[in-house]
């Protein structure tokens, strides 16, 4: 299993147009083959700078690899992502056993 996390911040307001629309888009991404557990979350805490969460697994390294180059995905990065986000950190996990 590959759990795939990614913390974001947004160039937009919390709330505005801009956001809305980002996670209309974000929310197709749930549909890609091999995405299981989608959840978006908003960050509570302020021990840092990000103010969202998005956070999904699949169920082993290739069904993962193939959404990386799946053609909606390519197109959301290029689309959405690069246009709209202002910092990130991606963190991808494997089970230790």
């Amino acid at each position: 299993m590959i759990r795939h996390s990614v913390v974001f911040k947004l160039k937009h307001p919390i709330g505005s147009a801009e956001e809305k629309l980002f996670f209309d888009a974000v929310n197709k991404l749930q549909s890609i083959e091999g995405v299981q557990n989608f959840v978006c979350y908003r960050q509570t805490s302020t021990h840092n700078s990000f103010d969202y969460g998005l956070f999904m697994d699949f169920a082993d390294k290739q069904l993962y690899e193939n959404y990386n180059k799946h053609p909606e995905h390519v197109a959301f990065v290029e689309q959405y992502w690069l246009a709209n986000v202002e910092g990130f950190l991606e963190l991808d996990y494997e089970p230790l056993s």
